[in-house]
């Protein structure tokens, strides 16, 4: 298909005023829209895999005139990587918007929380088909606009003061960005990434440093890893439960794609292989730091979405650690497989395995909060009789994250490890590393088991009855909606399939070259 990608972009676009007056009439309507959306953006993207699996260059591209005075392209693209985790991002959008039928029900401006979900997915996938750095940017930025709003106005406490530090946090982040791509032309004349690449091999060597770390520092505000993680927990507890899917399945997530393809994959070749190899572990310090942070945070927690809002600056430690795992001769100018590479293999395939399970825990305990207006695991408990299907979905999510078979997550850090291990032997600086991610998995289990248990295993903390009429006391349902349970199961299935067979995104991601 000719303009799959352009539709990608321009449908959602286009969409906007329409889910807002759609959703006038009927909020529901507006958010099976939404979903219809999404769905049908998904089937455009399946229509580039024949294409990047069997060309030559492993990509599907589109080129349209944009802005001739500095010579850019509006330049849409799809390879192995970008095209798994915009998949995975409108899954998420997807099962948001399904999800937000019963959870927003009922509360006040849904036709503007339903456009705006339309437009952050057009910002959030925009940034995984572009090869031009304005556009880029521009889908960068858009993503904050939707996601402070949504936080903001449909949050919980103190919601707007919550959403102006996310705002803060990563807008600042985004001037780093933002003097990156500028520095990038100046050095360049080119906005497109690929051509920059070439370029930038013979630029001047200090300025090509400073690229790399204004990116890289940008991007890991996004990935709220260790030091610049402070805005994710508050946003992530007050933001409503489908922004919380959102936020930590794939907006932070952005963030690892942009340092893997832009720091890496663009910079990085130019930099030395001294200065490269430092760089290296010096994210692997970051990452380690970052993973033991969050997971010993999220073992003491007791809020119910802190908890798993911690534990995704635990996930983002591991998916830096896995970033540090890029080879370093890639520094030295030389082409470099990604295949070559079983981490960065890994790493890809964690962010999705992480964006899938994560938006599902997310997701579900929106659910026990909804309905159960608690949001203290200490004040929980047994909640699997009265919730089960919410259970079993929540306790595989939770499996997951905690990289337990034969679910996603597992797969993924298994890739991560192998990979390591392959490392230690050219570079033995990661023999420490590779060791503390290892404990910081256990960690991982321990937090992620001791929510299970505390949630919906033992004894309710204090019964639910409600009367029937002959009199008798019963205890109280307090399963679901069904269009929530819909949300719940199509992620336990992605869940599942790409932990038993991951062969569909690993032949993707294997096709990628970067370096």
């Amino acid at each position: 298909m000719t303009f799959a990608l352009l539709a990608v972009f321009a449908i959602p676009t286009l969409s906007i005023p329409l889910v807002y007056f759609t959703g006038k009439k009927s909020p529901k309507v507006a958010a099976i829209f939404v979903a219809l959306i999404a769905l049908v953006n998904i089937a455009l993207l399946l229509t580039t895999v024949p294409t990047i699996l069997n060309s030559s260059t492993h990509q599907y591209t589109e080129s349209y005139t944009w802005i001739s005075v500095i010579k850019t392209s509006f330049t849409l693209f799809a390879d192995g990587i970008s095209v798994s985790i915009a998949l995975v991002s409108l899954a998420l959008i997807l099962v948001a918007a399904l999800f937000s039928i019963t959870y927003m029900a009922g509360k006040k401006h849904l036709p503007v929380y339903y456009a705006l979900l339309c437009m952050l997915s057009v910002g959030l996938v925009g940034v995984f088909i572009t090869s031009n750095l304005l556009l880029f940017y521009f889908c960068w930025e858009l993503m904050l606009v939707p996601a402070y709003f949504i936080i903001g106005e449909w949050g919980y406490r103190d919601s707007y003061k919550q959403a102006f530090k996310f705002f803060i946090y990563t807008h600042a982040g985004a001037v780093f960005v933002l003097l990156g791509i500028g520095a990038t032309y100046i050095a360049t004349g080119t906005t497109d990434m690929f051509q920059a690449q070439a370029a930038l091999m013979t630029a001047s060597s200090t300025l090509v440093k400073w690229i790399l770390i204004a990116l890289t520092a940008g991007f890991a505000v996004k990935m709220a890893v260790i030091p610049v993680h402070m805005w994710l927990p508050d946003a992530h507890s007050e933001a409503p439960a489908p922004m919380s899917a959102l936020l930590s399945g794939v907006i932070i997530s952005a963030g690892a794609y942009a340092i893997l393809r832009l720091s890496l994959g663009m910079v990085f070749p130019a930099v030395g292989i001294t200065f490269g190899t430092n760089f290296l572990h010096a994210l692997s310090i970051v990452g380690v730091l970052s993973a033991f942070f969050g997971s010993l945070i999220a073992l003491v927690s007791t809020d119910i979405k802190r908890l798993i809002a911690y534990s995704s600056i635990a996930h983002m430690g591991y998916i830096m650690f896995g970033l540090s795992l890029f080879p370093a001769n890639a520094a030295a100018g030389t082409v470099v497989l990604l295949a070559s590479s079983l981490a960065i293999t890994g790493t890809v395939l964690h962010i999705i395995s992480h964006a899938l399970s994560k938006g599902l825990l997310f997701l579900t305990a929106g659910g026990v909060m909804h309905q159960t207006e608690k949001r203290d695991i200490r004040k929980m408990g047994g909640l699997a009789s009265k919730m089960p299907f919410t259970a079993v979905s929540s306790t595989i999510a939770a499996l997951s994250i905690g990289g337990a078979p034969p679910f996603a997550c597992f797969i993924s850090e298994f890739l991560i490890f192998v990979g390591a291990f392959q490392i230690i032997h050219v570079d033995s600086f990661y023999i420490i590393p590779t060791a503390l991610m290892l404990i910081a998995t256990v960690l991982s289990l321990a937090y992620m088991l001791r929510f299970t248990s505390n949630v919906f295993l033992g004894q309710p903390k204090d019964e639910e009855i409600e009367v029937s009429k002959e009199g008798k006391e019963e205890k109280k349902t307090l399963e679901v909606s069904n269009y929530m349970k819909l949300s719940f199961a199509i992620l336990v299935v992605l869940i599942i399939l790409v932990g038993i067979y991951p062969t569909f995104f690993l032949n993707l991601i294997q096709t990628v070259r970067i370096g």
